[in-house]
């Protein structure tokens, strides 16, 4: 064995092959035609398996890779279709990008595949599951991933296990997996990990109203558009779409109204919001102006729907936009004498009073 040097490899240029030993060889076919086989035999024929090519595959290398297929070998094992599996079973990243790609269609909003990308995709959470083959991957690799979150960002962790669960389970199904699903939740990870705090009503996750205050006070430092647009939404207890959408016309600075037109309600129905002091004075600070309230870029679009969820993100507060609803409608039920069908309402849009008060601050036109 280790006939051949390094310096032999990079000198030898006659046409040939050239043995290193217990099966190792050099074949030169030309000056550019250079490459590492390892040869045996089984069941009396001549097998035969190409292990790279010099210069980007060494000496050291090609020995390492001559032992790997000896030892295959011996487990019982053949080099050459270990070598095919290796090429057709996809990396974690292969298959979430897959997986991704699939559903684009059956979702309704982009924010789905933003959060999807966010996850698995990559430069996500996931991201030092990508280079790992599906069939590799085990329980102290997904651990690997969501420990970091576990405590701090629960509803991200939680959202991020149920998304790796489902790309190993496509896999399995797929024949690229056998056995257990490392990121299983019931009877494995549950086994091992801490239950995660409740932050949500329902299912997005929610800031509990004491905090909100002190939240939109360090909302006010952020600087960009987006950070005006959630601290509005936040205000009014819309939905992002309404805000996102929402043109200069639908205003009435004057008498602080927002005129919210059917046709962008999700009940199709015309609603009126009265502004809070707080409210108007951001949109006066904006504009007013043409077109949309919060526009992106190019100015003739609205900012991104991730755009609010964006700001939450690099602020490293672990609730959804939505969720400011479900604090307003904790608020309004806990801490007031509002009946049930007006905080219902509120929410719904027909707002027969401000929600403004929540935050502690008074409509212009009570």
């Amino acid at each position: 064995m280790n006939r051949l040097s390094a310096r032999a490899v990079s000198t030898l240029t006659k046409p040939g092959i050239y043995a290193d030993g217990a099966g190792l060889y050099l074949r030169i076919q030309g000056p550019t035609a250079r490459s590492w086989v390892y040869i045996w035999h089984a069941s009396g024929k001549r097998r035969e398996t190409g292990l790279g090519a010099p210069p980007s595959v060494g000496l050291a290398r090609a020995r390492e890779r001559a032992q790997q297929a000896r030892e295959t070998i011996a487990d019982g094992g053949d080099p050459i279709s270990n070598k095919r599996t290796r090429k057709t079973t996809p990396t974690f990243g292969e298959a979430a990008d897959a997986f991704i790609e699939d559903r684009k269609a059956t979702v309704r909003s982009d924010k789905s595949i933003a959060r999807w990308k966010r996850a698995i995709g990559k430069g996500g959470y996931a991201d030092r599951l990508r280079e790992l083959r599906v069939d590799r991957i085990d329980t102290e690799d997904v651990l690997s991933v969501l420990r970091p979150l576990w405590e701090s960002l629960p509803t991200s962790a939680g959202t991020l296990r149920g998304y790796i669960e489902a790309v190993l389970n496509v896999a399995k199904v797929s024949g690229h997996r056998t056995g257990d699903n490392p990121a299983a939740w019931t009877g494995h990870l549950a086994l091992i990990l801490p239950a995660r705090q409740r932050l949500s009503r329902g299912h997005h996750a929610a800031m509990p109203f004491d905090q909100v205050p002190a939240h939109m006070a360090k909302l006010k430092s952020q600087g960009p558009l987006s950070a005006r647009a959630l601290e509005f939404t936040i205000l009014t207890a819309s939905r992002t779409s309404e805000v996102l959408k929402a043109r200069w016309d639908e205003f009435d600075l004057e008498r602080a109204i927002w005129t919210i037109p059917a046709s962008r309600m999700k009940a199709a129905k015309e609603h009126r919001v009265p502004l809070s002091n707080v409210a108007r004075q951001l949109l006066l600070d904006i504009g007013p102006g043409d077109g949309f309230v919060f526009a992106g870029r190019s100015g003739d679009k609205p900012l991104s729907n991730m755009a609010m969820d964006m700001v939450l993100r690099r602020m490293k507060v672990d609730v959804t936009v939505h969720g400011f609803r479900s604090s307003f409608r904790d608020w309004a039920g806990e801490m007031t004498t509002t009946p049930r069908e007006v905080a219902e309402a509120a929410l719904a849009h027909n707002r027969l009073h401000s929600v403004a008060p929540w935050l502690g601050i008074h409509p212009r036109n009570p």
